[in-house]
């Protein structure tokens, strides 16, 4: 999930033994017109209806950044990650977090790579094209899938270790 006041991008990835399918992905909006705690409400329950509808095992969020020449940036997106994380608590579904480094280290091979190539990457990756999406979007689900590689990662791993103590 890729958190902001404004839009919130969303992915929801499934891994199976032929690789990642994208079963949902878009993004959920507040009007910058209507009050802060009208917009968060707003927010949480999009949210609590998208975690009930899919029923996800993990949310990953990107991490918080903040640079200090825009620290409002910072505070209204920290508002929209603490609903998020409140709408996950409250479904029981424990929260994941990377920096965008690391996201996009995992789906390019590059740290500092740009949104185009991440937004590349992924359409190789999942399979999945949207040209009318917003990058949000595309940034969700490049959080998703950084999550089920790692572990995947691991994974084979785990094999790998209890393999060679086996012998």
């Amino acid at each position: 999930m890729d958190p902001g006041l404004g839009i919130t991008g969303y992915g929801v990835i499934e891994s199976n033994s032929g690789g990642f399918q994208v079963l949902a992905a878009g993004v959920v909006q507040t009007l910058s017109k209507i009050p802060l705690e009208q917009r968060l409400m707003t927010l949480h329950s999009a949210l609590e209806s998208l975690l009930k509808e899919h029923c996800p095992a993990v949310l990953v969020l990107e991490e918080l950044y903040s640079h200090s020449r825009h620290p409002a940036t910072a505070i209204t997106m920290a508002h929209a990650r603490g609903v998020v994380c409140l709408a996950a608590a409250r479904q029981g579904i424990p929260v994941v977090g990377y920096a965008a480094r690391r996201v996009k280290q995992v789906i390019t091979g590059n740290g500092a790579a740009d949104k185009s190539q991440v937004n590349r990457m992924i359409e190789f990756h999942l399979n999945w094209r949207d040209p009318e999406a917003p990058l949000d979007v595309t940034d969700a689900l490049s959080l998703g899938l950084t999550y089920l590689r790692l572990q995947e990662t691991q994974s084979r791993m785990g094999r790998v270790l209890s393999e060679s103590l086996r012998r």
